[in-house]
């Protein structure tokens, strides 16, 4: 049965979704305020990391964290007028520091994730998206041996799910470019980089439009539902008849849910990103630091270096000291770049305290589906977030449990 599906969103997740809905012969609308790759997936770190299956919350946070806020090296922040409102929504992600629910999440992650770089394939597939797609390894860069198997837990993780590395000494050999003091690396086989994210969901998001969905530039009102099911929804004064709606909004689509009973406790973990284009060096492959916990990624005509957490709500202009830090990091990992200009980011990931994406349908609003809250790794599990929901609206089985993805659990 066809149906028509209304979108809401045009980042990673929304356009990956409205895709796969057309190639199943649905009708479909993406509605964004702004339009395709306006937030996250234009900034985010380009890289398709399917080892990225540990949360931030593993064991130890708790006891770590007061000394990182207070250490201008560290890569986690707090506007602290902010701190009486991010309380209830802290309390809750901190609950989740422990072993058995780190290994809970992973589990979770590695289904959304696990098969990154393939699934990207499937979606670019004979589309102009197809260029931006580049197979790569991806590198955790430590200062020896005995700094990496402080992550001893965060590997024997990946290695439980069947993750395979190398690990390498002569991290010059291997990449000249990185600094003396990088005195070893883990190096992760079959992952992928994109070269412009902004300009592959852009792309994607015309391959889209070629195949039939109607673009809408609004902000969406309301969602209209009757006797428990959805029947449209209300953007830029325009009432929109529809089938299904599938909320991909990231941070912002907390307060839609709450209007039909579905109360997610949703933060931003306020991203940042630096561009330095035209560099005179750049890593081999995409390259996280481990000892900043930021990433750098060979792009187009730049090196992206994006990472850090900075808690500060959605309203807040960007503070000086991620970037600041993020730049001494940078020339401390590659202490001969120079570039011919630089440029900032600020945005938002969508947070849950459980760290586990919400994917599903509504339990109070049958017809209305979520796809939202991948904390770090939205562009990476895009594809397959919007191939489940695809499913779900097709009234397909997804060869995936989903139970931990269910929105259900922020329902009541």
């Amino acid at each position: 049965m066809t149906k028509t599906v209304a979108i809401i969103g045009a980042g990673i997740v929304g356009v990956s979704t409205a895709l796969w809905l057309l190639r199943d012969g649905h009708k479909v609308l993406i509605v964004d305020r702004e339009g395709p790759a306006s937030g996250t997936s234009y900034g985010n770190a380009g890289v398709l990391a399917s080892y990225s299956i540990v949360p931030v919350t593993g064991p130890g946070l708790i006891r770590k964290a007061p000394g990182m806020l207070f250490d201008r090296d560290q890569p986690l922040f707090l506007r602290w007028p902010y701190l009486p409102r991010l309380a209830p929504w802290l309390v809750k992600y901190l609950s989740h520091a422990n072993a058995a629910d780190t290994k809970r999440i992973a589990e979770a992650l590695n289904g959304i994730v696990g098969d990154s770089l393939a699934d990207h394939q499937a979606l670019a597939s004979g589309t102009r998206a197809e260029r931006f797609i580049v197979p790569s390894d991806y590198l955790f860069a430590y200062r020896d041996r005995a700094h990496y198997e402080g992550d001893a837990f965060s590997w024997s993780i990946r290695r439980d799910h069947g993750m395979v590395w190398d690990e390498v000494e002569d991290v010059a050999g291997y990449d000249p470019s990185l600094a003396d003091d990088i005195g070893f690396v883990a190096r992760c086989p079959n992952h992928g980089r994109i070269i412009d994210p902004g300009g592959y969901v852009k792309a994607l998001a015309e391959e889209a439009e070629a195949l039939g969905a109607r673009m809408v530039k609004a902000e969406v009102e309301d969602i209209a539902h009757e006797n428990g099911a959805v029947t449209g929804l209300r953007a830029g004064g325009e009432t929109i008849t529809c089938d299904a709606v599938v909320i991909a909004t990231g941070v912002w689509s907390g307060p839609l849910c709450a209007k039909l009973g579905l109360k997610v406790p949703l933060e931003s973990e306020r991203g940042y990103h630096i561009e330095f284009w035209e560099p005179s060096v750049m890593p081999k492959a995409p390259t996280m630091i481990a000892s900043g916990k930021f990433v750098l990624t060979p792009m187009d005509g730049r090196l992206r270096a994006a990472g850090v957490v900075e808690f500060g709500g959605l309203k807040a202009p960007p503070s000086r000291a991620p970037f600041e830090m993020l730049r001494c990091q940078v020339k401390s990992a590659l202490p001969g770049l120079t570039c011919a200009r630089e440029e900032e980011w600020m945005g938002h990931r969508p947070a849950p305290p459980d760290s586990i994406p919400v994917i599903g349908e509504i339990p109070s609003a049958a017809g209305v589906f979520t796809g939202f809250g991948h904390h770090h790794i939205g562009l990476t599990g895009g594809p397959k977030t919007g191939r489940l929901l695809a499913q779900l609206i097709g009234g397909k089985k997804p060869n995936l449990d989903l139970r931990a993805y269910d929105p259900a659990r922020f329902a009541g």
